[in-house]
């Protein structure tokens, strides 16, 4: 594996985590989440929104 690729594959990995921690906190305070860090996670924005929570 090459230093590059290394460096991609923990970017993307630092990425994915970071969107998954966004979106996490914006639905426990009751937000809807940036679609960009949906997307990220592989979660369709406009069905995510028509989720209902409590």
């Amino acid at each position: 594996m090459s230093k590059n690729s290394a460096s991609s594959k923990i970017s993307r990995m630092l990425n994915v985590f970071g969107s998954a921690v966004a979106v996490a906190s914006a639905t426990r305070t009751g937000h809807q989440p940036i679609a960009s860090d949906l997307r990220t996670l592989g979660i369709d924005p406009v069905q995510f929104s028509s989720i209902h929570r409590n």
